[in-house]
């Protein structure tokens, strides 16, 4: 299981089977994975901004769904889980360079974005997958039950 802590509190979350958990390469960065797939690796980071920090919820889904093009307006779910509530969305088109961080230095067509954003004492905190359409396409089950995972850390 994994660990992403907070100043104010900490939550656990299992990691899908497979993903393959890296070295943080950002201080924003709680933890980071890659996702092993056809189409080439995806990329997996849990952010956290302090406690309330990060912006609304709706403000990130929407960023999200922007850094996707022809993405159209993707619905958000949500879920309670654990005393946690989950805002999640899928976005699927061309993902546009950040200009921000990591991502991609070039736009890349065909690819898929899951962003969430977890709310709960001494969160939010942001969990977000990118990668091509046909690695991430197959994770998407596996992404939500990570998300439904999400426990406050004993």
């Amino acid at each position: 299981s994994q660990q992403a802590a907070g100043a104010a509190g900490a939550v656990d979350f299992d990691l899908p089977k497979g993903w393959q958990s890296q070295k943080v390469t950002s201080s924003m960065r709680l933890t980071q994975a890659s996702i092993p797939g056809p189409g080439g690796p995806g990329d997996f980071a849990v952010f956290f901004f302090g406690p309330g920090g990060g912006g609304p919820v709706d403000a990130n889904i929407q960023r999200w769904v922007g850094q996707v093009s022809g993405a159209g307006k993707p619905t958000p779910e949500t879920f309670e889980t654990n005393g946690y509530k989950v805002t999640w969305v899928d976005a699927k088109g061309t993902l546009e360079p950040t200009g921000m961080g990591p991502g991609p230095k070039t736009a890349v067509a065909n690819a898929r974005l899951y962003g969430a954003v977890v709310e709960g004492p001494g969160g939010p905190w942001f969990f977000k997958a990118t990668g091509p359409d046909t690695t991430l396409a197959p994770q998407r089950d596996a992404f939500v039950a990570m998300l439904k995972s999400v426990r406050a850390k004993k």
